[in-house]
């Protein structure tokens, strides 16, 4: 679920990259990297840590020099904390120079390592992305694109790709769709391509359209963008990026992600009504499936719980014991709206658990008198593979327990998900979407 952005023919390219990737922080924080070209060499600057710290300099963005870039920003996973993991990934081959970054996950990824390294390639960090990195390089075709097109026909899985030459500019994305992949414009005539939309907010880029499923564009000096449609599409887009993961102000395949959250809510209340004193979100993302739902139900919303906007997403923290700290660091219950109240709490999903018991007991510590917690979402019962950070059945309370035993566990007094019927009302019936955290309908082989 990383953060990815290209800039193509916009003077000052990498700043235009860095604030897109301010704006995309939330997909991402454990590190990030820019790769910048000025049409001669490609000059490129990762590290672990914030946007905010890593292009700390002015001297910085004089060194990622060009009218092009390309960046990253890391979502944190359990593994190598080494700078090496961190992307872009860049490297000199026959043709020259190129740089790579990748939204996604790769499912054959062992298998292609395997291979590269039985015919000799030698890989430096453990990333799945560097492995197309080496299928370019050992391509005898006389392109990059020739040999980009030859590297994807051996990769399996959900991508977005954006490969940088020290002229031209390439944006894939996978028959299916399942990461959200967008092209903008500049007044100027330069574009940009990125996860969300909020990045061209930010930048006053204009939205022009997404990245098909399938679809490679070719940016290149003094030429309108060229598609290619690699493989026919198959969309799949990921429901976990309007549940949780993308900033509610971003239009995701056409979709506006704060209204398809509160149209959770609202059909979150139609499914299971209670008497109650207030509604409260789990900020920030439960924001938009309470206000539908206290809309709906006609219980008053309260934002009752104070977030630290200075502490970071728990869910993408990649040890346990980081995300039990951070929620207490994170989140403040407002006592005077929640003592002797019956309080809904609404959340966007539960996939440990732990989060959950902490906010209940939070509650009650505040004398909450009833605590009906709510998901706007249904049970996440499977591991996803495409890029969300469950890789274990262990790990997900839902495939573990009933429902009510998760309710004993987080200690609430009512505990409902959002049906799967209600999930796909609320997301609309025009797309076929990845539901597999839910149904585990693995449609990637």
């Amino acid at each position: 679920m990383c953060a990815v952005v290209g800039v193509y023919n916009v003077r000052n390219a990498s700043k235009v990259a860095y604030y897109a990737l301010f704006a995309m922080q939330h997909r991402g924080q454990e590190a990030t990297g820019i790769s910048s070209s000025d049409g001669e060499h490609i000059f490129t600057r990762k590290r672990r840590g914030l946007v905010t710290d890593v292009y700390s300099g002015e001297d910085t963005f004089e060194y990622l020099k060009g009218s092009m870039a390309i960046g990253h920003n890391r979502y944190s996973t359990a593994g190598s904390s080494s700078v090496l993991d961190a992307q872009p990934i860049d490297a000199t081959y026959k043709l020259g120079e190129i740089s790579v970054v990748h939204n996604g996950n790769l499912i054959n990824k062992d298998e292609v390592r395997k291979e590269l390294i039985d015919e000799g390639a030698i890989f430096q960090s453990y990333m799945d992305t560097e492995n197309i990195i080496h299928l370019i390089a050992r391509s005898k075709k006389d392109s990059l694109r020739d040999r980009i097109i030859e590297a994807l026909k051996k990769i399996k899985g959900a991508y977005c790709f954006l490969i940088q030459s020290r002229k031209k500019m390439f944006a894939i994305r996978d028959r299916y769709g399942v990461r959200p992949f967008s092209i903008g414009k500049f007044e100027n005539g330069g574009y940009i391509v990125a996860s969300e939309t909020c990045a061209f907010d930010l930048v006053g880029a204009e939205f022009v359209r997404d990245v098909k499923p399938g679809e490679m564009v070719i940016f290149e000096k003094g030429k309108e963008p060229k598609s290619i449609q690699l493989y026919d599409p198959k969309p799949r887009p990921c429901a976990f990026e309007y549940i949780y993961f993308a900033r509610p102000d971003s239009v995701i395949d056409g979709k506006n992600v704060y209204e398809v959250r509160a149209n959770m809510g609202k059909r979150l209340a139609i499914e299971s009504p209670i008497e109650a004193d207030v509604v409260l979100p789990v900020p920030d993302s439960g924001i938009a499936a309470a206000l539908g739902y206290s809309e709906q139900s006609g219980i008053p919303f309260e934002n009752a719980i104070v977030r630290n906007h200075y502490v970071g997403r728990t869910f993408i923290e990649p040890i346990q014991e980081m995300r039990d700290l951070k929620v207490k660091l994170k989140l403040s219950p407002i006592k005077k709206i929640i003592e002797g109240k019956r309080v809904v709490i609404i959340d966007d999903s539960l996939v440990r658990g732990t989060t959950s018991r902490q906010i209940v007991k939070m509650l009650r510590d505040v004398g909450a008198k009833e605590v009906h917690f709510k998901l706007a979402s249904p049970p996440i019962k499977h591991p996803c593979h495409y890029g969300i950070d469950t890789p274990s059945y262990m790990e997900l309370i839902s495939a573990n327990k009933s429902v009510e035993e998760i309710r004993e566990q987080i200690g609430a007094d009512s505990l409902t998900f959002l049906s799967m019927d209600g999930l796909v009302e609320s997301l609309g019936s025009d797309r076929n979407y990845s539901l597999v955290s839910f149904d585990g309908n693995y449609f990637i082989k």
